[in-house]
């Protein structure tokens, strides 16, 4: 009985990267259902095309450009699930995070003042 050939790291990468995406995907419908929170019908839409194209193809995007080699969703997938999944948590959208290390300016001031 012949062995298989261990897989390549960068197979096991992909996969990993695969089953990372589907979980997330799976985690963030249950818990809107969970929540009550109703999804619309686009985001409905993207979860189920997003997890069939993972499962068919290995990841959800065909262009390289749009994401790392070992990525199984592009930035913009990976962006549009997580405010999927904040709004199933019922997590507001804050205000923009300044910057670290931003500063605030000073206070102007009239020269004539003094």
């Amino acid at each position: 009985m012949k062995r298989k050939p261990p897989a390549s790291p960068y197979e096991l990468q992909r996969k990993a990267a695969q089953r990372a995406a589907l979980n997330a995907l799976k985690r963030a419908r249950r818990s809107a259902e969970q929540a009550g929170v109703s999804l619309s019908e686009w985001e409905d839409e993207f979860l189920s095309s997003v997890s069939e194209r993972v499962k068919a193809h290995g990841r959800a995007f065909g262009d390289p450009e749009l994401g790392g080699p070992g990525q199984a969703l592009s930035a913009m997938q990976g962006r549009k699930l997580k405010e999927i999944a904040r709004k199933a948590n019922g997590e507001n959208r804050s205000a923009p995070q300044r910057k670290r290390g931003a500063r605030t300016p000073y206070p102007s001031r009239d020269i004539n003042d003094e």
